[in-house]
């Protein structure tokens, strides 16, 4: 009898924020492969007795690649076992999750999702802010300052001109990466004024978690905060009262 997948969302890393049906299924599984940012604490949750594996890619380094995971995936499953494909923060925002359900569809390996809570949360509650505060944030958009390799476009969804359509919108931006500077142009260039808040959250919710309040203009001169790091645009930031909060105001990066 075949086995079966779960897509689990491994969270930010605060152990703490995994649901309980993630916990269960870790629990219970024979296999776990777990992508580079999963926390030792999250892993802790797996079976004694559970084949761990990292996957994960990170900084252009990776452990297996995705053709290898996918073929992982339904080796184990077609075994008869119970695999859990362990993705940092929701496996359905920027984990590849839509390649594997593709894979595991075509091989006919049975699948379920179970959500996480993704990094853009994460940053928001660390910092006290809504993101969609209704005095100053109709929408709510997230993307990333990464694109495909082979589609070098792909950044134009950020690039091109929204009339007035970002001035009311909180941006998440996933993949910060280290290069502020052309971020900066990118959002300029999006419409964005250069006096918009921003955010930059690092290792949301964990004990090394960082955070740095400055506006667009001055973007280019913050400070790279280890990753993961994760930028948060628009009025909403502004009300970051990081002040009421002492635990989080020693993680306040100056400058």
């Amino acid at each position: 009898m075949a086995g079966k997948v779960y897509l689990v969302g491994a969270g930010p890393g605060d152990p703490d924020l995994l649901t309980i049906k993630a916990v269960k299924v870790l629990r219970s599984a024979d296999v776990v492969l777990h992508d580079e940012l999963v926390s030792p604490e999250v892993l802790q949750f797996a079976s004694p007795a559970a084949t761990i594996i990292n996957v994960g890619k990170r900084c252009g380094r990776r452990h297996a690649s995705q053709e290898e995971i996918h073929c992982l995936m339904i080796a184990y499953a077609g075994d008869g076992l119970t695999v859990v494909r362990l993705k940092g923060g929701d496996p359905l925002v920027f984990g590849r999750a839509g390649e594997e359900i593709e894979a595991l569809r075509q091989a006919g390996i049975e699948f379920e999702v179970i959500p996480g809570v993704t990094a853009a949360l994460a940053a928001a509650a660390a910092a006290g802010i809504s993101l969609t505060d209704r005095r100053m944030a109709s929408a709510l958009l997230f993307t990333t300052a990464h694109s495909q390799a082979d589609k070098p476009d792909a950044r134009r969804s950020i690039l091109q001109p929204f009339p007035g359509a970002l001035l009311d919108s909180t941006l998440a931006v996933y993949m910060l990466g280290s290069h502020y500077s052309r971020l900066q142009g990118d959002l300029i260039t999006a419409g964005l004024p250069p006096e918009t808040p921003c955010l930059i959250v690092s290792a949301a919710s964990t004990a090394e978690e960082r955070i740095h309040l400055t506006t667009l203009d001055k973007l280019s001169a913050a400070p790279i905060l280890p990753p993961p790091r994760i930028l948060i645009a628009g009025q909403v930031a502004r009300t970051a009262r990081l002040s009421s909060h002492p635990e989080t105001e020693a993680r306040l990066v100056p400058g």
